[in-house]
Parts: C-alpha cells; structure tokens; sequence
C-alpha cells in the first residue's frame, strides 16, 4: 500500500475509525475521506483527526484511491453494490464486516466483483462509534481474507500489505468457512454474555447487588454493552452457523445441569478439567 493514495472510508465508528487512526500512525495513506450519515460522529471524526475531511458518498468515491465500507452487515451487503456500479478500474474497496458469505454472494454476479477485497479483521470492543476509536486496535491480532480468487491480485496484495503494515497476520479463508468459525469463536460469545445478562437482571431486582459483581463477572458480560445495530444483522446473515452452535452450548449447558441435580461431582470435575484444555490452546496463540 503507498502512502500517496486516498482512502475513503463509509461509516466512521469504531472499526472505520480505529483503522484511520492506525494508518495515519504509519503514514500509509496521503489523505482520508470520511462519509458519515450521523452528524455528531462526523464532527467527532473531524475533531479527533481521524479523517481529514468529510464528503458526500458519490464526492469520496470519485475522490479515493482505496474505499473502505466500515458498516454493519446488513448496511455492507446494501451499499457494496451501489460501489461496484461506481467504481473505476483503477480503485477497490475492501469491508470489515464480521459476516462474509451473504456479503459476496451479494455481488458474485457483478461485472466490478474484482475490485472488492472481502476481509474481517478479528478485532473488536463492546465500544461504538468515533471516540472510541483507538489507534492501537489490531495490533497482533488476526486478518482473514476471504475468497480471495474472486478478486484481483493485486488488490488482495495491497490489502494484505496494508493490513500487514497495521500490525496484523493475515490469513486466508472461503466466506462459508469463515462465518461458520466466527460462529464459535466469536458470536457464540456475544449470544452467551447476553443471556447471563439477563439471567442476572431478571434474578438480582436489588441494583446494588451489582456491588458485589467480581472482575469475572464484568468480563463475562462485557459483550452484553455491544449494540443491537450491530449485532442483530449478524445474528440474522449468520443464523444457521448461531443456531448451530447454539445447540452444541445447550448440551453442554445440559450436561452441566443433569450432574449437578444428581450430585455427580466427579462428572463435574472432569467437565471443568476438559474444558480448562482450551488454556493450553489459548496459550499456544498469545
């Protein structure tokens, strides 16, 4: 990626504005262009520097070198096409979305399908929005491009360099493998914090029982702050690989239930010491 191109970024929040921050860190782009719909977050933008100015979508499109849709997923998969029927030989776009395969099916057909690189980097907080974008997001964390032979070389090399130059390793992956892994490791995580948030608020009606919550408890349902906007069209685009997982965490939950009811504590003992397996895996990976 050279430092003389123009990024245009749709939607200026979190990811779009974490990764802003984190080019500009490196100077890996000359100027960037922000298109924003939320006028507080274009002045918050503006203000932090994330961008260097905001334009209108068909002014930034004719303007940017590079674009980059940093929306949810129902928004990405709306507005991909509507670039794709823009978009000049010389310029791609990339997204960030966390579902991929209603993504590109989206635009298998189209005539411009090779100017789009389909990537997910594997970073996020429960956070929303412009402030609070961080320049040390992605650092170390994972990349996965996916069906990368649908795009053109060398834009896929120039997204992997670019996402290389953020700090990130990049890996490469089908759309339908992907969303079916972020399912495990990711959703099902979100599904779970929501639900021990409500389980707890519909149980504890004292607010000031929550002065007793432990670090362990915040942390479990840290997930639960993430936004609905965000994550009911996950849910939705992802809904066969959710309920998937969903079934397998139910048994597991099942199974926990029966040996505590029938006082099975050695049932018990071998589930956690099964489970405290995934250190050893965790560890391997920090």
């Amino acid at each position: 990626m050279k430092g003389g191109k123009t990024l245009g970024i749709i939607g200026v929040g979190l990811m779009g504005g974490s990764l802003a921050l984190r080019a500009k860190k490196f100077n890996l782009f000359q100027h960037i262009i922000g298109v924003e719909k939320n006028q507080a977050h274009t002045r918050q933008a503006l203000e932090k520097g994330i961008v260097d100015e905001t334009l209108s979508f068909p002014e930034a499109l004719e303007k940017s070198d590079v674009i980059l849709v940093a929306l949810p997923v129902s928004a990405t998969a709306e507005i991909l096409p509507q670039i794709l029927d823009q978009i000049q030989p010389h310029q791609f776009v990339f997204d960030l979305a966390s579902t991929k395969e209603h993504i590109v099916n989206s635009v298998k057909n189209h005539i411009a399908r090779q100017n789009y690189v389909a990537t997910h980097p594997m970073w996020g907080t429960e956070n929303s929005g412009p402030l609070a974008a961080t320049e040390e997001s992605f650092e170390n964390k994972v990349l996965v491009i996916c069906d990368a032979e649908d795009s053109r070389e060398e834009w896929v090399k120039q997204t992997q360099d670019l996402y290389q130059k953020l700090g990130m390793k990049v890996i490469f992956m089908d759309s339908k493998s992907h969303d079916l892994h972020v399912a495990y490791i990711s959703h099902i995580s979100h599904v779970t914090s929501y639900a021990l948030a409500n389980t707890v608020l519909e149980k504890e009606k004292e607010e000031r029982i929550f002065q007793l919550a432990s670090s362990g408890f915040s942390s479990t349902v840290r997930l639960a702050k993430s936004h609905a906007d965000m994550w009911l069209p996950i849910f939705k685009h992802n809904r066969e690989n959710v309920l998937d997982v969903l079934e397998e965490h139910i048994t597991q939950l099942q199974k926990f239930q029966t040996a505590l009811i029938m006082e099975r504590y050695n049932e018990i003992e071998n589930y956690i010491l099964n489970a405290n397996k995934i250190r050893k895996i965790l560890d391997k990976k920090i």
